[in-house]
């Protein structure tokens, strides 16, 4: 069956902004966002960001303040995404409940994985997902019958690939109807195939996988990601990615707070 997806949809939403870059090849630039509230969701909301994934894997995010941060979030005109703990059913329908712009889900190894992410993630007859909140149209400013009838072909479903089984299975993957975008988690790859975090950025194996995941991602059409450490590397990495996630809001508030401080006592 083939029916379209986020990477073919003619459906145009300006509530949409991450979608709406990605496919004008605007190179859109997100950040992950770990700490658990509305204001905080909002402040990095309005640093001109394009799409903030709320961070339900490593961070400390629970359900109320997924709600209440996707919601604030799309308020201000940028995407909301979560990334999400793992690619249960009931964990991805209750992540798009929120209104979310897509998921992101973590340490994806295999093709069937990836199926059944995209069986999660779609309402039927493309897949399984359940309709009964209240609380999803919000985030894209539509009506229900106007959001039944565009989430599955708006809604952005990316995965991570960072293990080993991931780089190996990655041109399967990617061969995946209903898998939009493929995201390189430098950390966990680079522990998986070196042993040791981070990746210098030049060791063999770690650039190979990079560059087979890269690969494998353009032989099927779909977008590709990755995280960076900064605006310079988000520069130097828009050769190659269709998007990027600078960084973190913990990382970042650590990182300012140690350079100031050493200036100030220097």
């Amino acid at each position: 069956m083939t029916y379209p997806t986020a990477l073919t949809t003619v459906i145009e939403n300006p509530k949409l902004r991450l979608l709406n870059k990605i496919k004008a090849g605007q190179y859109p630039l997100m950040t992950f966002v770990a700490i658990p509230s509305v204001r905080h969701a909002q402040i990095v909301g309005l640093t001109g960001l394009d799409g903030i994934i709320l961070d339900c894997e490593h961070g400390h995010i629970g359900d109320d303040s997924m709600h209440n941060s996707v919601a604030a979030i799309a308020s201000l005109g940028v995407s909301p995404i979560i990334r999400i703990r793992g690619p249960a059913h009931d964990i991805i329908k209750h992540a798009l409940d929120t209104g979310a712009h897509g998921i992101m889900v973590p340490q994806i190894n295999n093709a069937e994985e990836a199926k059944q992410i995209v069986q999660s993630a779609k309402f039927p007859p493309q897949g399984a997902r359940g309709q009964g909140s209240a609380f999803p149209v919000i985030g894209h400013g539509l009506t229900t019958p106007e959001y039944m009838k565009s989430a599955n072909e708006t809604i952005l479903t990316m995965i991570q690939i960072e293990t080993r089984a991931g780089v190996e299975n990655v041109d399967a993957i990617c061969a995946v109807p209903g898998v939009d975008l493929v995201f390189v988690g430098p950390n966990d790859l680079a522990q998986s195939l070196l042993g040791y975090v981070p990746a210098r950025g030049h060791e063999p194996d770690f650039t190979a996988a990079v560059d087979k995941i890269i690969a494998a991602a353009r032989k099927h059409g779909k977008w590709v990601g990755r995280m960076v450490n900064d605006g310079a590397s988000a520069k130097q990495s828009r050769e190659r990615y269709d998007l990027v996630a600078i960084t973190g809001d913990t990382k970042a508030i650590q990182n300012w707070y140690t350079e100031e401080l050493a200036i100030a006592r220097s």
